[in-house]
């Protein structure tokens, strides 16, 4: 889901990215202090490279579980535990740094035991790398600031973290193949973006598949949308034109989404075969 303009309160007022960013050069300093690239201390915690980049440079939220983690590991001698009580009460502050607009979506889906996704025109946020997102917002219109672009962005690297959450929600996520084909940003962003896909695809808690452009039946060309099963909560359904939001949850309408996703999975590429279509897109790069 794309955050478009609208009034927000000022970036960064709560001083939650100071506290991220001062986490991430700690974390770095005493990486390297260890004498331990990205990739072996993101190895040790069962981390990837690029999710640890991401926490030393701030724009991801180091989980409390990998601050005492690391902490231990890397022999802080207790620093990075005693952020512990901070990183959670700015964890329970982050469902409410979104525009108002997309507040109640952000709940539902910080929430949800299941969700089910439709991209056609862009990677979903919940997908994409930092510079995919970054460009994304760098280009829309009407433009954003350069403080705003960089905290839409650490916003929505921060709901990445989902995929984190135990008990782990389920996800299904379908994305039309020109979606794959659209070099936002330029190639190589491009291709972190596929690279992306793959290591999120490969997650036992995902099923991605790829539409392929050339079915000649399709239930959806309307345009895109996202099921959510909140837990404890009937399913609901959410889908953004132009910027303009709406969460819907009346029974029926939900279920006439859900009847399209379902014949979507079948006629798309099955997750197998859209992981090879997606390798064979990165080499051709």
């Amino acid at each position: 889901m794309n955050q478009e303009a609208r009034p927000e309160r000022p970036v960064e007022s709560d001083g939650t990215a100071h506290l991220f960013k001062a986490l991430g050069k700690q974390i770095k300093v005493l990486r390297e202090q260890a004498g331990l690239s990205q990739r072996e201390l993101g190895a040790m915690v069962s981390y990837g490279e690029d999710l640890i980049s991401a926490i030393e440079r701030g724009v991801r939220t180091p989980q409390p579980e990998f601050l005492e983690r690391v902490d231990e590991i890397l022999g802080a001698d207790g620093v990075l535990k005693a952020a512990v009580p901070d990183v959670r009460e700015a964890l329970a502050r982050s469902r409410t740094r979104h525009p108002d607009w997309f507040r109640d979506y952000a709940e539902a889906e910080a929430k949800a035991v299941a969700l089910y996704d439709y991209s056609t025109q862009a990677v979903l946020g919940l997908l994409q790398t930092e510079d995919y997102a970054r460009a994304v917002f760098t280009h829309r219109r009407p433009l954003l600031d350069d403080a705003t672009i960089e905290k839409r962005v650490t916003d929505r690297l921060a709901r990445q973290q989902i995929f984190e959450r135990w008990p782990a929600p389920t996800f299904s996520f379908i994305l039309e193949e020109s979606v794959l084909q659209r070099p936002i940003g330029g190639r190589t962003v491009q291709a972190g973006q596929l690279r992306q896909l793959l290591r999120i695809g490969d997650l036992r808690t995902v099923q991605l598949q790829v539409m392929p452009t050339d079915r000649e039946e399709h239930p959806s060309l309307s345009g895109a949308f996202t099921l959510l099963n909140p837990k404890g909560r009937q399913q609901v359904a959410y889908m953004e034109i132009h910027g303009h939001p709406r969460l819907i949850t009346e029974p029926e309408e939900v279920r006439v989404f859900s009847e399209r996703y379902g014949i979507m999975q079948a006629q798309a590429l099955t997750p197998r075969r859209s992981m090879s279509l997606i390798e064979e897109m990165l080499k051709a790069l």
